[in-house]
């Protein structure tokens, strides 16, 4: 048997988080984070894009295929040019769960992390050499 070809590559990449409060999570990763809704699928979910390519979705527990957990072993890293001007705003909104500025010179980041509003991590980090 002779295996077909593999098929054309993603062309968008969408995470899944699942909310209990579907309003305040879209408000959160829009007027906080700057995120543009990219597809809107009614009460299911709301699709904001992150970057080129790269999108996460907001489900309302109460229609998606999974739901909601107290337990999140999930974490959001988003990439900027300057973690430090993001943490100065991120400071002045008032997000739960905010940590001290760090710096990991082993995977070559300057970083810091808070929750959204019901609870998933988010990590915002700046390259600190090319290579990272």
């Amino acid at each position: 048997m002779t295996t077909p070809p593999r098929p054309a590559g993603a062309t968008l990449a969408i995470t899944f988080l699942y909310y209990r409060d579907m309003a305040a999570a879209e408000a959160f990763y829009r007027d906080v984070m700057g995120f543009d809704l990219a597809i809107d699928q009614g009460h299911l979910a709301k699709i904001m894009r992150m970057a080129d390519g790269a999108h996460i979705g907001l489900v309302d527990e109460a229609h998606g295929m999974h739901k909601w957990a107290e337990t999140r072993p999930v974490q959001v890293c988003i990439r900027v040019p300057d973690a430090d001007a993001w943490y100065a705003y991120i400071q002045s909104v008032g997000v739960a769960n905010l940590s001290k500025f760090f710096i990991n010179d082993t995977i070559g980041i300057r970083a810091f992390v808070f929750d959204d509003p019901e609870g998933y991590q988010i990590e915002v980090q700046s390259a600190t050499r090319p290579d990272a």
